[in-house]
C-alpha cells in the first residue's frame, strides 16, 4: 500500500508530536517542521499530499508559508490550525484556498475524515436550502452519483461552514430565511473566492436569481430537479477547474 506524505508545521514541539504520532499510526508517512522557513524547505524537496500549518509562528505566519509553498506546489492541500481567533489570519488563508481549517484541541476523528476525504479526489458539494425535502432530495441524488456532501439550511450556517471548509460548489437557494440567498452568496465569495455557487429557486421569475448571476454565480437551476441537468453541470465545472 502507498504511503502518503503528510507535512505537520507547528512551533510546539508536543503539537508536531502529538499530530505526527496519531498521523504514523494511521499509516501515513510524517515529516514535520517547527516554523514556515523549515515547511518552504521541506516542500522543495517532497510533495506532501496534506499540510498542516499552524498559522500563528514566530518568524513568518502560517499564512505567509502557506503563499510561499503554493508556488513552489501549487497541488498540495494545505489544513490550516489555530488556537486562537485569528479572523483576519484565518480569512486571508481561505481565501487563498486552504483546503480547511481545523482548531486546537484537535478531534482526531475529523482530522482522520478530513484526510480521507481530500486524498478520495472527489468533488465536495455543500447543498443550502431551508426545506428539508429539497435540500435531502438533492444531496441523495448527488450522493448515488459519487460526490460527497454536506447541507445547510440557511444562510448563516452557511457562511460558518465556508469560514472553514473549502467547497468546490455550493447550490444554494434563492429564497432562504433571514438572510437572502444572494446576500449569502455575496459573503460567501467574499471568504472563498474560488467556490463556484448554483442558485436554486422554485419560481420563475426571480430578479435575485439575475442579480447573483451578474455577481457571478455559475448557473441557476430550477426546482423540481433535473438530475441529467445538474449532473452536467457539475461535470463542466469539473472539467474548466481542470484545465
Amino acid at each position: 500500500m502507498e504511503k502518503y506524505n503528510i507535512l505537520v508545521v507547528d512551533d510546539l514541539r508536543s503539537m508536531r508530536l502529538t499530530l505526527g504520532g496519531i498521523l504514523e499510526d494511521n499509516g501515513y508517512n510524517v515529516i514535520t517542521a517547527e516554523n514556515g522557513y523549515q515547511a518552504i524547505e521541506a516542500v522543495k524537496e517532497t510533495h506532501f499530499e496534506a499540510i498542516f500549518m499552524d498559522i500563528k509562528m514566530p518568524g513568518i505566519s502560517g499564512v505567509q508559508a502557506f503563499r510561499e509553498i503554493k508556488k513552489i506546489d501549487p497541488k498540495a492541500a494545505v489544513i490550516m490550525m489555530t488556537a486562537y481567533s485569528v479572523e483576519d489570519l484565518i480569512k486571508e488563508a481561505i481565501e487563498e484556498g486552504a483546503y480547511a481549517l481545523i482548531c486546537k484541541p484537535f478531534d482526531i476523528d475529523k482530522i482522520i475524515k478530513l484526510i480521507e476525504e481530500l486524498l478520495s479526489g472527489k468533488i465536495l458539494i455543500l447543498v443550502v436550502d431551508d426545506q428539508f425535502g429539497d435540500r435531502e432530495t438533492l444531496k441523495g441524488l448527488l450522493e448515488d452519483h459519487g460526490y460527497r456532501l454536506a447541507t445547510a439550511r440557511d444562510g448563516i450556517e452557511t457562511i460558518e461552514m465556508v469560514k472553514s471548509k473549502h467547497y468546490d460548489i455550493i447550490f444554494l437557494d434563492v429564497r432562504l430565511p433571514g438572510m437572502s440567498g444572494v446576500e449569502t452568496f455575496e459573503q460567501v465569495k467574499n471568504i472563498d473566492p474560488q467556490v463556484t455557487v448554483i442558485m436554486m429557486t422554485g419560481y420563475t421569475e426571480e430578479e435575485h436569481v439575475k442579480k447573483a448571476i451578474q455577481e457571478g454565480a455559475y448557473a441557476c437551476i430550477y426546482k423540481p430537479f433535473d438530475v441529467e441537468n445538474i449532473i452536467a453541470l457539475i461535470s463542466n465545472i469539473n472539467k474548466e477547474k481542470n484545465k
